[in-house]
């Protein structure tokens, strides 16, 4: 299994390629917070209400695929 390799340890790179791929990365890694972030939101609401229910469970669907496509 391969295994991906870091922008920063790239040295096929030029440094300008690299500025960029680390900036890509972690503009990536704040995505995947902030969507964690909604999903621990979403997961922590409790309610009795049927429409309720389904629009955070509609969300969490959402925001899963969202995490998904982010890996």
């Amino acid at each position: 299994m391969a295994e991906k390799q870091s922008a920063q340890h790239d040295l096929s790179l030029t440094e300008e390629q690299r500025h960029k791929a680390m900036l890509a990365e972690a503009t990536v890694q704040r995505e995947k917070q902030a969507l964690e972030l909604q999903r621990e939101n979403i997961l922590s609401q409790k309610t009795s209400h049927p429409a309720r229910r389904q629009a955070l469970e509609a969300a969490l669907k959402q925001i899963e695929g969202q995490l998904a496509a982010l890996d």
